[in-house]
């Protein structure tokens, strides 16, 4: 007879030899979503018996897990300030980084009832989505190239029952109209550089998601010199960035005209959040 515990056991010692860090809290992850209950449940049922119908398809998923296929495509699910948000290859995994960003703005950018965010590159939704929440009586633009990233935002939104925003697919501002201006706006723009080795989890995001030419600057480039053009007066821009990226992006949010540039350090002391106003 195999329990819960003897499969979380055994499935972790499987995943600590294949170097899957973090590995008896993925398979918990994994026993957790195979026995739709959460994690701590599993301690109140730890003797309980499994049935050959949910250790089978609970193999499958050890052994991807095991290649590298991230836990949460596998599970299908993330979630993101206590929001669950659907997750898989269509974008980028969301980061513990961005859900610090997202907390930030919340407890330090004041809008009026009629502002109007965009999330640019808005991947998954997660960010937009979860401002879309914390700032209900805005409206809320998200925005990004792949179509497929903007149908996942859209089940998101739906997911999580946020009906004040909207979709567009565009090349950064190209398919926005140029009258459109907003009180905040966030980017997690890719940030990788072209070549940089990244971990095999990773590499299941869209490449896409991920690059950005040869320093990973190159959209932020193309991006920073609109934002005076689409931010309204006193409005806020707050971005998402690699590490050793920050002198340069200040130094283009300065030259693009904004004011009161500063990075934030994510809990790590890494500089990853700049943060920008339109005087």
């Amino acid at each position: 007879m195999t329990t819960v515990l003897d499969i979380l056991d055994k499935g972790t010692a499987y995943l600590e030899k294949r170097g899957i860090a973090e590995a008896r809290r993925n398979m918990q992850m994994l026993v957790a979503h195979q026995l739709d209950c959460t994690r701590m449940a599993l301690y109140l049922r730890f003797d309980e018996p499994m049935d050959e119908s949910d250790l089978e398809p609970l193999r499958e998923a050890l052994k991807k897990r095991g290649e590298g296929v991230p836990v949460q495509h596998l599970i299908g699910s993330v979630f993101f300030r206590n929001h669950e948000f659907a997750c898989d290859a269509r974008a980028l995994i969301p980061r513990p980084e961005t859900e610090e960003l997202a907390e930030w703005l919340t407890k330090n950018v004041k809008l009026a009832d009629d502002a109007r965010i965009l999330d640019m590159g808005c991947g998954s939704g997660v960010l937009g989505v979860s401002l879309a929440h914390d700032f209900p009586k805005a409206s809320v633009l998200l925005a990004d190239v792949s179509s497929d990233a903007l149908a996942l935002a859209r089940e998101n939104a739906e997911r999580n029952g946020i009906n004040n925003v909207d979709w567009v697919e565009s090349d950064l501002f190209a398919a926005i109209p140029t009258d459109s201006t907003f009180d905040l706006i966030v980017a997690n723009l890719p940030y990788v550089p072209e070549g940089e080795a990244v971990s095999r989890e990773v590499r299941h995001d869209p490449a896409l998601a991920l690059f950005s030419g040869k320093d990973g600057l190159d959209l932020i480039r193309r991006f920073v010199p609109e934002l005076a053009n689409r931010l309204n007066p006193g409005g806020t821009v707050a971005l998402e960035i690699g590490h050793e990226q920050s002198a340069e992006v200040e130094a283009l949010l300065k030259g693009s005209g904004l004011t009161d540039v500063l990075t934030l350090n994510d809990l790590s002391g890494i500089p990853r959040f700049p943060i920008a106003r339109k005087a």
